[in-house]
């Protein structure tokens, strides 16, 4: 339970209180930001907590067990506060926010009402609502290692080890012509392979989106130089010379592991696990060995 000062309880006894409730949400980039339903803005610590911003919050919910809890705030998208381009590049997904009860006239009186994470977040022209989920949703989610043939780790992370700051897992280039909306041709990665880069990680540094990272669909060497597909449209049109930087990518099976990144120690998948078509095989009449007889009635 929440600890209430005493200053503040007093005023909660008293029958007339000033307290507005106060958000601040820590990106996963390190941003924060702060917002409140007061009228004038709020101070938490070092963030000020912005007001005009239109944001308001819905009753919480509370359930048993290990059930997921929470509520959702909405708002205005606006300079000030939350912008549209940064929700849609994703940068508020399973951000940090904390809730805060205060008192406006005196805001050193607060209490922290609740911790989660943002979820689903959605747009309506210029307004945004988002999930409020409470810290139970982190029990929700799988841990530990799965078995699966294929690998269960990142290509670069700590437990794959693979360098991808070697010149032959990484490139850089431009964008020199369009083919769609997540579609271009590039400059700058004529040395490498075909696919090289198909599931690599692309980081656009310059442009519009510069400083947003997307996975690449497909990496494909044509008579107009190397091109690019990307998972999804990004939150701002790409424009020719935006320049990036792209990352190998991996299918995570262990002959890629084995053969083109000499990493099969490394390898954190089952490779020899049975599959779907063991599971659901069966007799047929005919095969060898499977007579429907005891190896040692043949």
């Amino acid at each position: 339970m929440p600890t209430i000062p005493p200053a503040l309880q007093e005023k909660l006894d008293s029958g007339v209180t000033t307290l507005c409730r106060c958000w601040v949400i820590t990106r996963r980039d390190g941003v924060t930001l702060g917002f409140t339903d007061h009228d004038e803005d709020v101070a938490i610590g070092e963030t000020t907590c912005r007001a005009g911003t239109g944001l308001t919050a819905s009753e919480a919910a509370s359930r048993l067990g290990l059930a997921v809890g929470g509520s959702e705030i909405a708002g205005a998208l606006a300079a000030e506060s939350l912008l549209e381009a940064d929700l849609a590049a994703g940068r508020y997904d399973a951000a940090h926010i904390e809730l805060h009860i205060v008192d406006w006239s005196e805001p050193s009186l607060r209490v922290l009402a609740a911790k989660g994470a943002l979820g689903e977040v959605r747009r309506e022209g210029s307004a945004f609502s988002a999930e409020f989920r409470g810290l139970t949703h982190l029990l929700s989610e799988p841990h530990g290692r799965l078995y699966a043939a294929r690998c269960g780790a990142d290509l670069g992370d700590a437990r794959c080890g693979v360098d991808l700051t070697l010149p032959s897992r990484r490139g850089a280039g431009a964008v020199t012509a369009l083919r769609g909306v997540s579609s271009f041709l590039a400059s700058g990665l004529a040395a490498f392979p075909d696919g090289a880069f198909t599931a690599g990680q692309l980081a656009f540094s310059s442009g519009a989106n510069a400083g947003t990272a997307i996975e690449v669909k497909a990496h494909r060497l044509t008579a107009e130089g190397a091109e690019l597909d990307l998972w999804r449209t990004m939150a701002e049109p790409i424009a020719v010379g935006d320049a990036f930087a792209v990352t190998a990518g991996c299918d995570k099976t262990f002959e890629t592991c084995r053969d083109r990144f000499a990493n099969a120690a490394n390898f954190r998948g089952f490779p020899h696990i049975p599959g779907n078509d063991f599971v659901i095989s069966h007799p047929l009449a005919g095969e060898p060995g499977h007579d429907g007889k005891s190896p040692r009635a043949r």
